[in-house]
């Protein structure tokens, strides 16, 4: 049939070009980017026997779990800004819980903001950046709507708020109640008699009989269940962030996690002393643990030793306890996120990457919480699935910068060449595949042996680098306030360290001096050197 009337012509051609955009628009995959608060990776499909996982299992059997992959800075805010923007700290400049992204490099994009620029609906709840290191709008840039606050219907019938934030046990409420009163009596705004409160009543674990969403993240997935059977609704592709809190102190969480386990078989750390030739800046006295209400009365007894943070046995128990079932209800939570994808008729459609910001030390080297360069604060979960990937394990050397170049590639987006990072892709295809060489984590100090202050670390004279290899950890702390961004001076080295994984995965012994180390120690130092003149800034 030969159409005559060229306005008729146009128009069909108009929604034809319509029509082949709203197609487009759905054939590009959507991205589920779970992040998740202090998860280290004691997980069923990282090899733990004893962790209930189910359902981030079930996502590992979907995707590829990244075995050996680190963080940037083992806390939350640097990390974080690091992971969303695809730059490491020296570049973002956020060393610490209180410096602002955007207020160093106003100008800097992160993933979902590139993600918008390309058509994505981007929209967020929960933890995912750190809110001290961003705006009160937690980034305003990244979001096409603006970031969801919990809203209170979502809340367990019969249950306000957890009290602090945190706490829903009857006799913590009680109590808690007590001492804001208290406060507020003395002409204290509520921020203020909070803080008053948590002086006094502040637990590291609570073990209550209640529903999943008496407690923020149980609340803030049922919310995040809602705005995803919206977004299923919509012609545009979405990146949807989803931030679960736990395992993040204080390690709260229904009765019904706490007693998938038993206290006794709890694993207490073997080794809790100091590596032998140790460099005593690389530790730190628990400043984050300590500040627990619980802790005060432990730190004086008998056995206590001049370097970390020594608890009784029973304690330490306990607080494993804690952590474990506060993953298994953060598991439970990512269960529900999965099986929303799927009786929305997404999961075939969808990206799913989720991560932890960093590892958490639990009694080895009488560590406890992160803050260092050790392996256990940062090595640091990572499980990404993608449609039409198989699904695999990989040991090679991954880190969170590569999240942001390996997004855009998965999901056929121009992948920004000023990014640190590498795309994972081709060992997602090919899990043997090598992208690098190392990883490289860093840790600042205040330049004692231990940090004096937990919030004040962005004019830390002295920082640490950490390079691991597949074998290797060798980490330099230079002092001068030196930063990777500067030229390196020789004379700026307080202290080296070597840790070979194969032969001492406990981390017992510092054999960078060892003269049978001394090739590795001396070809480690090179790559560290030449990494450093990669981000100097000249």
């Amino acid at each position: 049939m030969k159409i005559k009337n060229p306005f008729i012509l146009v128009a069909l051609f108009s929604i034809g070009f319509q029509m082949n955009t709203i197609a487009q628009k759905k054939e590009k995959p959507n991205v589920l980017f779970i992040a998740i608060d202090d998860l280290k990776p004691i997980l069923g499909c990282y090899g733990n026997k004893l962790i209930s996982t189910p359902n981030i299992d079930r996502l590992a059997s979907m995707g590829t779990v990244f075995l050996n992959n680190y963080c940037q800075q083992a806390v939350c805010g640097p990390t974080r800004a690091s992971l969303m923007t695809g730059k490491r700290p020296d570049y973002t400049k956020v060393w610490d819980l209180k410096t602002t992204m955007r207020s160093i490099n106003p100008d800097i994009v992160s993933i979902p903001q590139y993600f918008a620029s390309q058509g994505y609906s981007t929209q967020g709840i929960g933890k995912v950046y750190d809110p001290r290191c961003v705006d009160k709008k937690i980034d305003e840039p990244s979001w096409t709507v603006p970031y969801y606050k919990t809203d209170l219907k979502y809340y367990a019938d019969g249950f306000d708020e957890p009290i602090l934030g945190r706490y829903q046990h009857p006799e913590t409420r009680a109590l808690a109640e007590k001492y804001i009163n208290e406060a507020l009596a003395q002409g204290m705004k509520k921020s203020e008699a909070n803080e008053y409160a948590m002086k006094k009543i502040k637990p590291t674990t609570e073990c209550a009989d209640v529903p999943d969403n008496a407690y923020n993240d149980g609340a803030n997935i049922l919310q995040a269940k809602d705005i995803l059977k919206d977004l299923s609704k919509s012609s545009s592709p979405f990146f949807f962030a989803v931030g679960i809190a736990k395992p993040h102190l204080p390690f709260v969480a229904p009765k019904k996690y706490w007693d998938l386990y038993s206290r006794e078989d709890m694993p207490i750390e073997k080794y809790q002393e100091k590596p032998k030739n140790a460099v005593d800046v690389a530790f730190h006295n628990a400043g984050e643990l300590k500040a627990y209400t619980d802790i005060a009365s432990l730190t004086s007894f008998s056995d206590t030793k001049n370097f970390g943070l020594s608890l009784p046995l029973d304690k330490q128990k306990e607080l494993i306890h804690g952590y474990y079932a506060a993953i298994s209800y953060t598991d439970a939570q990512v269960g529900i996120l999965l099986n929303t994808l799927d009786e929305l008729g997404l999961t075939k459609n969808t990206i799913i990457v989720l991560w932890g910001d960093h590892g958490w030390h639990l009694g080895d080297h009488n560590l406890w919480c992160k803050h260092t360069n050790f392996e256990q604060a940062t090595h640091a979960p990572l499980i990404i699935s993608s449609p039409k990937i198989k699904s695999g394990k990989t040991k090679s050397q991954t880190e969170f910068v590569d999240i942001f170049p390996t997004l855009c590639d998965l999901a056929g987006l121009t992948v920004p060449t000023y990014l640190d990072g590498k795309s994972l892709m081709p060992i997602m295809k090919n899990n043997n595949e090598i992208v690098k060489e190392f990883s490289v984590s860093q840790y600042p100090r205040s330049g004692g042996d231990s940090e004096s202050e937990r919030l004040g670390y962005a004019g830390a004279k002295v920082m640490g680098y950490s390079i691991r290899t597949s074998q290797y950890r060798y980490t330099i702390w230079m002092g001068s306030a030196f930063r990777s961004t500067q030229k390196f001076d020789n004379s700026m080295i307080i202290g080296e360290e070597l840790y070979d994984y194969v032969n001492d995965p406990e981390e017992k012994e510092n054999v960078f001096n060892e003269k049978k180390y001394s090739s590795i120690s001396n070809d480690l130092k090179n790559k560290m050197l030449d990494f450093f003149k990669t981000q100097e800034v000249k």
